[in-house]
């Protein structure tokens, strides 16, 4: 990693220049195991001297703590970085284990409310649909969010994992500025019927999970065995039992392809991501997320690294041969829908 910023690129059309690679915050606040408040405050503060802009939340993520941990770093550099922040998932505070789909006007509305008083802003850069419920029409959703934009709350809109074909009759309502959906050398759904809708619209693409939740890495080969209490990732299809076994053994191109430039799996990993922007004609902006200041350079050290056409090649087949689905339950995903 040099002491260069990383370049930039248009989010959207006529959007913000963000740095072409993001941060995801959620793991910050919940869903990984312990954090360290400190270290995560020095890792905001590392990514914006290297040049990430684009800083990514939402409402679900600590059941609103990670946007309230986000407020003072947003407080002091609000000019410089783009917000990110999503709705859509309801929890309870009773039940740990309770989610449902909210997508209708009035919920929207509060959402955002809720959102701007956590995160100490008056206005949100990105706001996102979390995730589609498909009893409410599409037209609804995105009216209520364009609204948000007329009212001056909202800057741009978002959607994630939504099809290809909602992604056109979303834009016909208000323009999209950025999908963000699952995009990695193990999921690749995405490039089904979404990745050309945006290209032919002018979306961004803002893969998230670009290192597969930390398996890309070789971080774990076994989530159930190695992974701590309250690490979503123990309950994952993909990342226990025969199936790690064998998704473990699917990284071995991936290894081959890092040693002999010198650069970690997580690198090949994200530069395998970035470089989907010219291999389909699309701007791409991963947010992969991490709390060490270490692991941040070390991502984004990727932006700079080139995979040949062979090497390339050689990780084409991996997707295709990955064992168990992303989530127990994908009846929310956008792969449920195609």
């Amino acid at each position: 990693m040099t002491d260069d910023k990383i370049t930039t690129v248009e989010l959207g059309n006529g959007g913000p220049q963000v740095g072409v690679q993001g941060l995801g915050c959620m793991g910050m606040s919940e869903f990984y195991g312990d954090t360290d408040e400190a270290a995560a405050r020095e890792t905001l503060e590392t990514a914006l001297a290297a040049g990430v802009t684009l800083f990514d939340t939402a409402d679900i993520y600590g059941s609103g703590a990670n946007e309230t941990f986000l407020a003072p770093f947003v407080g002091a550099h609000r000019d410089e970085i783009t917000l990110a922040t999503k709705f859509a998932i309801e929890r309870r505070d009773d039940d740990p284990h309770y989610r449902a789909v909210r997508n209708d006007p009035a919920y929207i509305r509060k959402a955002v409310e809720d959102s701007l008083r956590r995160l100490d802003t008056d206005v949100i850069d990105l706001y996102y649909m979390h995730r589609r419920d498909p009893a409410v029409p599409l037209a609804e959703s995105v009216g209520a969010m364009a609204e948000l934009v007329r009212q001056g709350k909202v800057k741009q809109l978002g959607l994630s994992e939504v099809t290809g074909a909602e992604l056109r009759e979303a834009y016909a309502v208000h323009p999209i500025a950025a999908l963000q959906s699952e995009w990695s050398l193990f999921s690749r759904d995405v490039e089904l019927s979404a990745v050309p809708a945006a290209v032919e619209l002018g979306v961004t693409l803002v893969p998230y999970s670009p290192l597969g939740r930390g398996f890309l890495t070789g971080a774990f080969t076994d989530a159930a065995k190695e992974l701590s209490e309250g690490d979503f990732r123990k309950y994952q299809p993909r990342f226990t039992g025969d199936n790690a076994k064998k998704n473990a053994a699917l990284l071995e191109p991936v290894h081959k392809i890092a040693a002999a430039h010198g650069a970690s799996a997580a690198q090949v990993a994200l530069a395998w991501v970035q470089q989907r922007a010219q291999v389909h004609g699309l701007t791409v902006v991963p947010i992969p997320g991490t709390r060490k200041s270490s692991r941040l350079l070390e991502n984004l050290a990727a932006t700079r690294l080139t995979l040949t056409g062979g090497e390339l090649a050689q990780l084409e087949p991996i997707a295709g041969q990955v064992a168990g689905d992303r989530y127990p339950d994908m009846s929310s995903t956008a792969t449920a829908r195609e």
